[in-house]
This record gives C-alpha cells, structure tokens and sequence, in this order.
C-alpha cells in the first residue's frame, strides 16, 4: 500500500459529488476553530498536512455511509469511504464553503509575528439576533480590506470562486480599478496555494474484508492521535453486531434531552453498561473482548437507568453538571436505578438509599482517588443492599474513612463556579431547598439557572472596604444563585440595605423575605445584622445540619 497524490480541488469534486462518504461508525466532526485555522495556516504555508485513509469501493458498500458535514446528500455512485481524515477534510471542505454557522474564516494580509509567514488564517465568532447576523462588518466587503482581511470562501479551488472574487472586489474597492486589481492579484495568488495543496492518500483496495478495513481504522486511530473510546467502541458494535451505536446514543438524547445537561450521552452509556457488566468504567474495558456485544444486549436496561437517574437529579435539584459536586457519581448512579426495583415501597427505598448515596458522594471525600476502582465497588456493595444480597455496609456510607466535613472547612470552602466538589455540593443544598429568587420568588430551575448568576451575599466591594481578604471574600457561603437584575440591584450595598430596600419597595414583607433566604439556607438575622463572620458561622451550622441529614438519613 503506497501514498498516492490528490490536490485539494480533486477531494472537493469527489466530495460535492458525494463520490466519497464516510463510514457511519466514524465519530462526528469534533475540531474546533483554532484547529481549523490552524490547517489553513499549514494550506497558507505550503506545509504537508498528512496522508488520509480511503477504502475503495465496488459493487457494494462494505459500510453503510453518510455524507460529510455540508456536502450535498445526494450524488453520484459512491467509490471511496474516507476512513482517516475526516476533521481535515470537514474543515477545508466547511471552511471554504463558508459552512459554519457561528464562524468565519479569513486570511490576514499582514506578516505572522511567530511564524513569519506573508499572511495568516484568522476567525471570527458569528451569532443571529433578531434575524440579522453579526458582527454585520464581515459581510461587508470594503470594512473587511480596509482591515487587510480576505473571506477564505473565495479562495476554493474551484471555477466559480473566480467570478466570487471579482464580484467581491468591486464592492471592496467600490470600482476603484487599482484596488479591485489589487484584491485580484492577492486573491488569485491566495487561491492557487489551495488549488495546489496536495493531501496524500493510502487506499484499501476493494477487496478488503470489512473486518480488516475495521482494524486498520482502529490501528491507525490509537497510535499518533487517537479516538475515544467511544469511537472505537462504535466501530467494534457496528462491525460485530451490525447496529450504529450514534443512532442509539441519538435516541437517548431525543427520548432523555435532559441528559445533555449531565454529560455526552454516548460517554455516560458505556460507564453504565460497564457497571452493569460488572467492570470497573475504564478504557480497558470499553475495549475489551465482548464488551460491545453486552452493551447492545443491555442497551435497554442502560438507557433506563439513565432516565431514571437523571429524572432523581432533578428531583434532588441538582440540575447540570455546573453544579453537580462530582460528576464520578454518574455512572453508578444510572447503574444502580437501572438494577433498582419499580414497586412503589421498593422503589421508595432504594430512591432514599441512593439519595444517601449521592450526597455522601457529594460531601466526603470517597472519589477523590482512584474513582474508577471505587465507583465499581460501590455499585456492588449499593446493589447487594438494595436486592438483599449484600453482608456488608458500603464502605461509601463509613464515616471513619470518608468523614463528613467539618464546620471549619465549610467556612473555608471556595466559590462554587470553579470545579471543586465541596463548594458545589454546599452551593447544591441551597437549590435542594428550593433557592428561591430574592426578587421575584421563583424557584430555581434548569431553565431558570440559565437566567442566573453566582452572587456574592456580602458584596466585594463593601467587603473590600472593611479589609476583608479576597480569599475570604470568595467563599461558597458567601455565594448564592440569583437573577441577574437582582444581582445588579444589590450592587456593592451592604446586607442590611438591600434587604431593607427589598422589603420597603415590595409588599411581600419580612416574613417573605426571610422564607426565601431560607430557602437559600442564609440566616436572616445574622445576614442583616452586617457581621460577616457571624453569617460566616451561622450558614455553615445549617449547611452542615441538612447534608448530615441527606448523608445520614436520606432526608
């Protein structure tokens, strides 16, 4: 098998006439723009850009195919299926094309500090607001060469981008004909470094056996630059049982959209059905022999411990991964009310059972090493109390090796944005108790989150001004999770004074106020009194009051 040449303009036509697809099993588009403008800086730079994969095709297609991202559904007969190259190809073909959505890419016309080179790639965000897109600068030509910029979609190699350039350089230039032959000899010369770009090829003749052409992808995609675990698993299922496990992960997501918000739905159903296979949710495992057979087999009870699991996160109002404490608690989560009972007494045990089990998870230190390890134990260990067959107490449920926190580390707890698991989980129990809106009362919501902010209760600025540290002024107790105008209102205002102005210019009254920093477990007196430390203290007895009840009781 030797590497053959194809310049860029050859790939295109086969790709617009859909000559050459992709095999189903391959994972989707998945660079993002800097690495697209990175391939055409090395398209800019006369530099190789690697040999891709094909299999050739005869009477049949050994693969059900799909067409690339933006190439047209329908075309010719098929005769190649690109088995590595798939992002590169994507990204000239999109990039070219103009094809994305919420980019734009352009050619600088000014020397590259770092590289050295005449010119450069450059990108730039796109978004839609009231039907019009922005920035609205871009599309116009004469902004965007009075900036030395040049769209990339009018330099692909192929016979209409010519007349596209000329088009745009009038416009550009607004007639002027020493500019709009500038812009043509720039756009030409630019054009030709991508109608001369060459990307080489080896090709599996026709003959390959299916299993064979399987194995060369997955060599090729676990030595330099490897692919999932999930990709590989997708060509194991798609090989062996004949099924594509993207159409199967697309179905969770349209029956569960709700799973999104947690994790990549493909990633999660391997963790589970792993658990269920009783493995530990390792990459060893996912590749493992008879793995994807058990994972088709099981895929009904996995998909219903998902569902099931993300409608308790919802109960238990921890609403996205943002704020889930840790996000190892997943998969024996799904795994474990995937194997719980239905009946109504049964299944309300085991959901108080699990409610221990995820806010220990929460609160203790249980996956901070080896996760993997632990999470398989635990599954079994929660699984044999559940079904009766166990002896023995989880050993996530003994406080002697996973103590819950102490009063001291609850105030010293850091803000909740970042990802640590303790400042999320104190954040997790004020929307457990309903986090109500200071302003409005609304109960806090995935919807609604989106319309949230982490607001600091003693403001920073007044903080600030009473010599208080910033590592003491960013704590979790300090934080709560309210609506944007809310947030702007109370400003840099000390506690007292934004209460006093909530209650003056509403007709809720004390009473109301205080239920709805209850529900945000923020003490009303202590909050209004000023005192930081007293507040301080006070938060965290009742933060740790509530997670001893849900670690210890289930609530």
């Amino acid at each position: 098998m030797e590497a053959r040449n194809r310049a860029l303009p050859d790939w295109f036509t086969r790709i617009r006439t859909r000559q050459i697809t992709l095999p189903r099993f391959q994972r989707f588009e998945a660079w993002a723009h800097t690495q697209v403008t990175a391939l055409l800086d090395t398209v800019l730079q006369e530099l190789p850009a690697g040999a891709v994969l094909t299999l050739e095709i005869g009477d049949h297609e050994p693969f059900v195919s799909r067409p690339m991202v933006g190439a047209p559904e329908e075309g010719e007969k098929v005769n190649e299926q690109l088995l590595d190259g798939q992002q590169r190809l994507t990204a000239l073909w999109r990039s070219l094309n103009d094809d994305y959505d919420d980019r734009s890419f352009f050619v600088c016309l000014e020397p590259d500090d770092e590289s050295g080179a005449s010119s450069y790639a450059q990108s730039f965000s796109r978004w839609i607001r009231a039907g019009k897109r922005y920035p609205v600068w871009l599309d116009d030509p004469a902004q965007v060469w009075a900036r030395g910029l040049i769209p990339v979609h009018l330099l692909r190699p192929d016979g209409e981008s010519e007349a596209d350039l000329k088009s745009w350089a009038k416009l550009a230039a607004d007639s002027d004909m020493e500019v709009v032959l500038e812009i043509l000899e720039t756009g030409n010369r630019l054009r030709q470094l991508f109608a001369r770009f060459n990307i080489p090829f080896l090709s599996l003749p026709s003959t390959t056996k299916q299993e064979t052409a399987l194995n060369v992808f997955i060599q090729m995609n676990t030595s330099a630059s490897p692919l999932s675990a999930y990709d590989i698993v997708v060509a194991q299922v798609e090989s062996e049982m004949g099924r594509s496990l993207h159409e199967l992960a697309d179905d969770i997501r349209a029956e569960i959209p709700a799973v999104v918000a947690y994790s990549e739905p493909s990633e999660l159903a391997l963790a589970v059905s792993a658990l269920l296979q009783d493995s530990t949710p390792t990459k060893s495992t996912f590749l493992s022999k008879g793995f994807s057979a058990k994972l088709i087999e099981n895929w009904d009870l996995t998909r219903n411990g998902i569902e099931r699991a993300v409608r308790f996160l919802e109960e238990e109002k921890l609403f996205d991964s943002k704020r889930l404490p840790t996000e190892v608690v997943l998969a024996p989560l799904a795994a474990l009310w995937a194997a719980a009972p239905e009946s109504l007494d049964a299944a309300g045990e085991a959901r108080n059972l699990l409610r221990k089990y995820l806010w220990r998870s929460c609160f203790t230190d249980r996956y901070e090493r080896t996760s993997a390890t632990r999470s398989l134990v635990d599954f079994r260990q929660i699984r044999g109390v559940m079904d009766g067959s166990g002896a023995e107490e989880p050993l996530v449920f003994d406080l002697t090796q996973h103590a819950m926190p102490t009063i001291e580390e609850i105030v010293a707890a850091g803000w909740p944005v970042r990802k640590d698991r303790l400042p999320r989980a104190i954040l997790a129990l004020s929307l457990r108790k309903g986090g109500l809106d200071f302003a409005d009362g609304s109960p806090a919501s995935r919807d609604h989150l989106a319309k949230r902010e982490y607001h600091h209760l003693f403001p920073v600025a007044w903080l600030t001004n009473a010599d208080v540290g910033e590592r003491k002024v960013f704590r979790a107790l300090n934080c709560a999770l309210v609506t944007w105008k809310t947030n702007r209102n109370i400003s840099a205002k000390p506690p007292s004074k934004y209460l006093a102005e909530r209650m003056e210019g509403s007709s809720v009254g004390e009473a109301e106020i205080r239920r709805r920093l209850e529900s945000h477990l923020i003490p009303f007196d202590e909050i209004a009194s000023d005192s930081y430390d007293d507040f301080l203290a006070k938060r965290a007895e009742l933060a740790l009051s509530v997670a001893k009840e849900l670690c210890e009781s289930g609530g």
